[in-house]
């Protein structure tokens, strides 16, 4: 190779770095010049004084962005209280009522019988005061036989009487007593002719005053809660568990004897007064609930919020200074995706 061509391509090679030197140069200048015009595009949103980020949208930016809001108002929430209970089957009281009712029918033929002893008793007593017409041996039998059949009427109220007590006893006043009159009342006839089933309910101790009415469904099942009505108090306690018991009867389209029921109640003595907040207001981060709260009409700071009483498509606060608070119920996930990339460019600037 001669001098020439070697000069040729130095010459070559120091234009191809002077060029590539030239495009770096000016690539950064477009690159800056980008930078500032995206800068200039995106302003700041968010600024964090005293640990707390505000976020800052205009009307216009929210209302493109489809954000939401609305004031909390005073809310009540009443706790509800959970029972427990079963279907109870009638074979006691059926088995009451069938030796009631024997012994109301042995009673009334210890009636009659005795009502002819003692005739034939007062009859041979007249006979024997008139010129012993009969013997004192037949009086005496006589009176034997009368005597006897006041016993046996006597032992038959006495079962009778037990009968009502043992009824009281295991089944209560009105339930155990209703099912031994022989026309009971229509809640016994329902019972009897399995219109009705009678279950026995456990309701929380703090719980002062039975419901005239409750939901029960079966545990367990998907049947549609079925509504129960008050019957009667029950005088013992369910051999599982720990309450107060009640009488309920219910329809028995769907309730089988044995069969274990769930219920719901309202607890009115400890209604609490605070807001319901709406299950779209909320987001999730760092394992707790936030909402987005409209401190002025285009700044949102991120507050937390209770959520340990659920409610209807919502959740209780029980904390009355939010009352009259504007929250976000619709795009608090955008704001929140805003906070978090504002706080992942201000780690990669430090």
């Amino acid at each position: 190779m001669n001098k020439k061509a070697v000069a040729i391509i130095i010459i070559q090679a120091c234009l191809i770095v002077i060029l590539l030197w030239l495009l770096v140069l000016f690539s950064e200048d477009e690159f800056e010049a980008f930078n500032e015009e995206e800068e200039i595009e995106s302003p700041l949103r968010v600024n964090t004084e005293d640990g707390i980020s505000t976020i800052t949208l205009s009307a216009e930016t929210q209302q493109q962005s489809d954000i939401r809001t609305a004031t909390l108002t005073e809310s009540k929430y009443l706790p509800t209280m959970a029972g427990l209970g079963s279907v109870v089957a009638l074979d006691g009281l059926l088995d009451l009522r069938t030796r009631y009712m024997n012994t109301l029918g042995e009673l009334a033929v210890a009636k009659a019988a005795l009502n002819n002893s003692k005739n034939d008793y007062e009859r041979l007593a007249l006979l024997n005061q008139s010129d012993r017409n009969i013997s004192d041996r037949m009086l005496i039998a006589a009176e034997a036989l009368y005597k006897s059949d006041q016993a046996k009427l006597q032992a038959h109220e006495a079962t009778l009487e037990n009968l009502r007590h043992t009824a009281r006893q295991q089944w209560g006043e009105r339930l155990g007593l209703g099912m031994l009159t022989p026309q009971p009342t229509p809640d016994i006839t329902a019972l009897l002719e399995y219109k009705q089933v009678l279950l026995r309910i456990v309701l929380p101790p703090q719980q002062a005053e039975p419901t005239s009415s409750l939901n029960v469904t079966p545990i367990g099942s998907e049947l549609p809660p079925v509504t129960a009505r008050l019957l009667a108090v029950s005088p013992q306690a369910d051999p599982l568990l720990q309450g107060k018991t009640y009488f309920y009867m219910a329809p028995s389209a769907n309730l089988r004897a044995g069969m274990r029921l769930g219920t719901q109640e309202l607890d009115t003595s400890k209604a609490m007064t605070g807001v319901l907040v709406p299950n779209n207001a909320l987001v999730w981060y760092g394992g707790k609930a936030w909402v987005y709260r409209q401190q002025e009409g285009e700044k949102f700071t991120r507050e937390p919020i209770s959520t340990e009483l659920e409610s209807n498509n919502g959740w209780f606060d029980p904390d009355k200074g939010k009352i009259g608070q504007t929250i976000v119920i619709n795009g608090a996930q955008l704001l929140l995706s805003e906070e978090l990339k504002y706080q992942i460019t201000n780690e990669n600037d430090d």
